[in-house]
């Protein structure tokens, strides 16, 4: 269906005006993080296309209502068996799009796959209840009942690091409900957003004009937020565009997936080879590109040297190199700015008295998978959110001590614990401000089906299918006396 992109005119993403498909005068090249190749020509849209797109899915909400749910589930299965027939083409595209070394770009896809899936068979659930009105002595016996509507035009707005699945995440409950969506994923991985699109609108199920594409950076997307049409915003990207967004929005309906600084706890009751295994990866997946990439590792003070070498170990196992190879773990950055940042931070800790006990020299030109030891509270390193492959490691006295430190945090994503401590499980679960929490695993274990979201600045609403459907529709509640 899509080929392997290996052609100028496949390379050219076009704009979706619903179901319009138009090649835009404006282009901009996009370059490979990893080996500086050609990959997309991306079109330069401007405030009015995006006016235009939403203009279109407004007098497109009432016929996308009022198509069978029957139909919207046949359109997200057919999307689904698209994406299972194209799955290499769908992992190429993110292995040149984003660095996503080969084995995890398939995964992804995968993942994808699983969560159209999902939303599917949640759509057989998506109703109501009836409410007995008499359950009071003011009230009188009738026929109450409330139901779950389309809320009308959702605008998503997506990131770099899981372009094909986060997309899914929200695109998928927003049709799948009968809404009418815009999305606009971002500059960095517009490719496989297009293609994912381009297989919703070209399926033969799909509710005309309900989903249109555009793309650009803060021009388009503040033109979004700020019109009066949408309904719904759902955003994941970074704390300040979240902010931003929360100004400019008005009276709508908002979901934001933010950043986190998620963090474990390694008591001395742990399975400590276990535990250096999966934060190393935990650490560095994605090149440490995720909102619960595990940044901060708290260690009891008896185990520290032994986990401290073993972490060590453990990082220096994983294959850094070309994402089109099946063992490659990690690859490249997204971009020059984010292995300057990288950098920094390396730096700043350093001075600050940290020691580096793995990475700190680039592997083929790639930035490295980086273990900072010897870490403090007061380093900026651990005060917020690095997205990049460096992980560090405190010394802490006792549980007391580490769960007061990652807590004291303005984000709460994911956090976890490494222990054999029954009652330290439970005291866990009750002590954490976070989103989720994960028991002998890494805060990254991220599963589709369940709801994902954080608390304090990491954001507000829930992810994961059954809860976007919530967050697509609106209650209507019914009274027949």
């Amino acid at each position: 269906m899509f080929g392997l992109f290996d052609s100028h005119d496949d390379i050219t993403i076009k704009t979706f005006f619903g179901s319009s498909e138009e090649i835009m005068d404006e282009t901009e090249e996009k370059f490979s993080p990893y080996d500086n190749a050609l990959v997309t020509i991306v079109p330069k849209c401007t405030a009015q296309d995006a006016t235009r797109a939403l203009k279109i899915a407004q007098e497109n909400t009432k016929s996308a209502s009022q198509v069978p749910l029957s139909q919207r589930i046949l359109w997200l299965e057919d999307v689904a068996h698209t994406l299972q027939e194209e799955r290499e083409a769908f992992a190429l595209a993110l292995a040149q799009e984003v660095a996503k070394p080969i084995a995890f770009a398939r995964i992804e896809v995968d993942r994808c796959i699983e969560t159209i899936r999902l939303t599917a068979s949640e759509l057989v659930n998506l109703s109501g209840e009836t409410i007995p009105t008499d359950v009071m002595p003011s009230g009188k016996q009738t026929l109450a009942f409330y139901r779950r509507e389309p809320a009308g035009v959702v605008v998503c707005i997506t990131p770099f690091n899981f372009p094909l699945n986060l997309v899914a995440h929200k695109i998928a409950p927003a049709l799948g409900a009968g809404n009418c969506v815009v999305l606009k994923p971002t500059p960095e991985a517009t490719r496989t957003s297009y293609m994912l699109a381009k297989a919703f609108i070209h399926s033969p199920y799909a509710t005309k004009d309900a989903l249109s594409v555009v793309y650009g950076d803060v021009e388009v997307g503040s033109t979004l937020v700020k019109s009066p049409i949408p309904r719904v915003i759902s955003f994941t990207g970074s704390v300040p565009v979240g902010k931003i967004i929360t100004t400019q929005a008005g009276i709508k309906k908002i979901s934001l997936e933010l950043g986190g600084n998620a963090a474990t706890y390694i008591d001395e009751s742990a399975n400590l080879p276990l535990a250096a295994e999966r934060c190393a990866f935990g650490a560095f997946v994605n090149s440490g590109q995720v909102c619960i990439s595990l940044q901060r590792i708290y260690v009891h003070r008896d185990i520290y040297q032994v986990f401290t070498d073993l972490m060590a170990t453990e990082t220096q196992k994983l294959k850094v190199g070309s994402p089109y190879d099946d063992d490659t773990f990690m690859s490249s950055l997204i971009n020059e700015d984010a292995i300057s940042r990288a950098k920094t931070w390396i730096a700043n800790a350093k001075n600050e008295g940290a020691r580096v006990i793995a990475g700190d020299s680039d592997i083929d030109g790639i930035f490295p998978p980086t273990v900072m030891a010897d870490v403090t509270d007061d380093m900026e390193i651990v005060c917020e959110e690095v997205f990049a492959p460096i992980v560090s490691l405190v010394s802490v006295d006792s549980y007391e001590e580490a769960i007061e430190k990652m807590n004291n945090s303005p984000y709460g994503l994911q956090f976890s614990i490494f222990t054999n401590d029954l009652s330290l499980t439970r005291r866990f679960i009750e002590d954490t401000q976070s989103g989720g929490v994960v028991i002998n695993d890494i805060p990254t274990l991220r599963f589709d089906v369940q709801p994902y979201g954080g608390s304090k600045l990491s954001g507000v609403g829930r992810e994961g299918p059954k809860w976007a459907l919530e967050e697509f529709t609106e209650i209507k509640s019914i009274v027949i006396c």
